[in-house]
């Protein structure tokens, strides 16, 4: 472990502000002080508390989005609750919380407009039924994530959910890890072949595998926004050897975290400067024993239980999926949930990473499904609602850039009308700022908040990516188009909607068909389209051409300029442009624009055609060619 130690000194000669304020107090001081802040009110909470020790039990202050409230994040171990326990937090929610909640991605749920003379009270109620909000903010082992369907889904090798409360038992309520880690730490566990919990990106992650005909975990460790988790090449063949590695690598961590720079101290960067082969090695030494070598990954396959609405179990009853869209939720409708739990199924519930949730053990489902519940919260909504994920947004975050649950719906209720699709799984993940919380980068379609400028003013916008996936190993997507104004977003998603519409396979994933089809070009050509097809659907120009026409270029982007040129010139004007005006040899490529405003088209559409396939401008890259799309408002 000489190399961790060397680099650990080298980063930690400085300290960041955090750190400092570590060292005026322990968390459990501030803890302790929780019924004097709410006899005393808001006022007499110190800086230090409301920065950052009160975080380390979930209470947040929101004093600059709402006056002196707090917001309290809420640990659901796995996200498995009790219909008890659902009922308790549903009544707190609606005592104390403005019967307000939001779902998260990590598969708990916070409670906002909470006042401080009301948190020991709530925190109370909560304790009666096993749940609080210990060590749910800052730095600290956050919520553990698991496959909501963990010991009933038939692809479920190894039920996870207790050996997860073993492993949370480390650390959870322990004054001497409370607040001091480095940074943040997310832990996942799954014994699925589904990846129904975004099991490889977390900073620790233990995924069903095999060897030698034993079944066991591969550990996977650094995942964070933007990075999946890599093989760490250890295979844990019993719950002990699970035990055993997690507590060395969080003890690692804190011993040789990064604590300088707070947006490069996750595990990740520690990876980065030893390398894994390294920490692995270290993981065995200080464990004390020699791990195996690493199984074959057995959770990597895509999950289709949204789609459908419903999932049979092993005990031949039915998990039912409940549609939330962006995780907005209430008290109320929690207890409703939880009714429906008591009176149909095993009084079961589970959260899920995409801010859904699944009542359990359900055999009369016609019946359950008439209940009104289901008519605000759909067991099945559209492809466009069943996988959304969205997070905080301005509303609720000092970190978001757009208001983004509200701008989610807004786009999966526009494209439920424009472009209906059936037996079709589309993600569309939704982070309302470059920080991640809503998971983007894992999205088929992810949205990145951002600023965007719109005839001379700056406005809301965001980055769109595809491509990322949660299959095998995971992998994040890649942007298409940056900075699109979000009034526009819509019609650029359209056009790719449009495009899935008609060349899908039957029955078809969005992630499949990227995979067919959209690998096969530059992602500048595949962004470009987007925002040119919306163009011309705007101005109403009928020209239509599939995004997949353009063959053979190898992702070559002048190629795919001008042959996409070509094909926008001979759906125009049914001729050939070059046979027609040896573009080849032109000297004067101004002469071909003139000719095309001639035969009265669009003035934007034939400036970009001449610039596609004009010889002395052929080169140019889709980013400057989309300075002549400005779509109608």
């Amino acid at each position: 472990m000489k190399k961790l130690e060397e680099i650990s000194i080298a980063r930690n000669k400085k300290i960041n502000k955090i750190e400092k304020i570590k060292e005026l107090k322990t968390p459990n001081e501030a803890y302790e002080q929780l019924e004097y802040y709410a006899q005393n009110g808001y006022d007499s909470i110190p800086d230090e508390d409301k920065k950052y020790f009160l975080k380390c039990f979930g209470i947040f202050d929101k004093d600059g989005l709402t006056p002196k409230q707090f917001m309290m994040r809420v640990r659901v171990p796995g996200g498995h609750l009790t219909a008890k326990q659902a009922e308790t937090i549903g009544n707190v929610a609606k005592k104390y919380a403005q019967d307000y909640i939001d779902i998260t991605t990590r598969a708990q749920i916070e409670l906002r407009y909470l006042d401080i003379e009301n948190i020991p009270t709530l925190l109370s109620e909560l304790k009666t039924v096993g749940i609080d909000a210990y060590q749910t903010g800052v730095d600290n082992f956050r919520n553990i994530v698991n496959d909501p369907l963990d010991k009933y889904a038939f692809d479920n090798i190894l039920p996870s959910q207790e050996l997860l409360t073993k492993i949370q038992s480390i650390f959870l309520h322990d004054p001497q890890w409370i607040g001091a880690l480095p940074r943040k730490f997310n832990t996942s566990i799954s014994g699925s072949i589904s990846n129904r919990c975004n099991v490889y990106g977390h900073d620790c992650c233990f995924v069903l595998a095999q060897k030698d005909g034993v079944y066991g975990y591969n550990m996977y460790l650094g995942g964070k926004v933007g990075e999946v988790a890599k093989n760490a090449d250890i295979f844990l063949k019993n719950e002990d050897e699970v035990l055993k590695a997690y507590g060395s690598i969080i003890d690692l961590f804190k011993r040789f975290g990064f604590r300088d720079n707070r947006n490069k101290n996750r595990l990740h960067y520690l990876i980065q400067e030893v390398g894994m082969e390294e920490l692995s090695s270290a993981i065995r030494e200080n464990a004390g024993i020699d791990f195996s070598t690493a199984g074959e990954s057995l959770t990597t396959l895509d999950f289709s239980d949204a789609d459908h609405g419903k999932v049979q179990l092993k005990d031949s009853s039915f998990g039912l999926h409940v549609v939330v869209p962006s995780g907005i939720f209430s008290g109320s409708s929690l207890i409703e949930a939880a009714q429906i739990a008591k009176t149909y199924g095993n009084s079961e519930l589970r959260f899920s990473v995409e801010q859904n949730l699944y009542i359990l053990g359900v055999k009369d489902v016609d019946t359950a499904l008439a209940q009104p519940f289901f008519k605000e919260y759909k067991n099945v909504n559209t492809p466009y609602f069943n996988n959304l994920i969205a997070c905080a947004g301005t509303k609720h975050c000092s970190f978001g850039v757009i208001e983004n649950k509200e701008d989610a719906k807004n786009m999966a209720e526009y494209l439920s009308k424009q472009v209906p699709l059936k037996d079709a799984r589309v993600r569309f993940y939704w982070s309302a700022c470059v920080k991640g919380c809503g998971l983007h980068g894992l999205g088929d379609i992810g949205f990145e908040g951002c600023k965007a400028k719109l005839d001379g003013n700056t406005v809301d916008g965001v980055h769109i990516s595809i491509g990322g996936k949660l299959v095998s190993e995971g992998l994040e997507g890649y942007t298409v188009i940056k900075s699109a104004p979000l009034v526009y977003a819509p019609y650029f998603v359209e056009t790719l909607m449009l495009e899935f519409k008609k060349l899908r396979l039957p029955k078809e994933s969005f992630e499949k068909f990227h995979d067919r089809i959209l690998t096969q070009y530059s992602s500048a050509y595949i962004g470009f389209v987007m925002q040119l097809k919306a163009y011309l659907r705007s101005k109403n120009i009928s020209i239509e051409f599939d995004i997949n026409k353009i063959s053979g270029t190898g992702k070559n982007e002048e190629f795919e300029i001008f042959e996409l040129g070509r094909k926008l010139y001979y759906q125009s004007f049914k001729e050939e442009a070059y046979s027609a005006y040896e573009r080849f040899t032109n000297e004067n490529p101004r002469e071909l624009l003139q000719e095309l405003s001639q035969k009265e088209i669009d003035t934007n559409l034939a400036t970009m055609i001449e610039s596609m396939i004009g010889n002395q401008t052929r080169a140019k890259v889709f980013s400057e060619l989309t300075r002549y799309i400005a779509l109608s408002a």
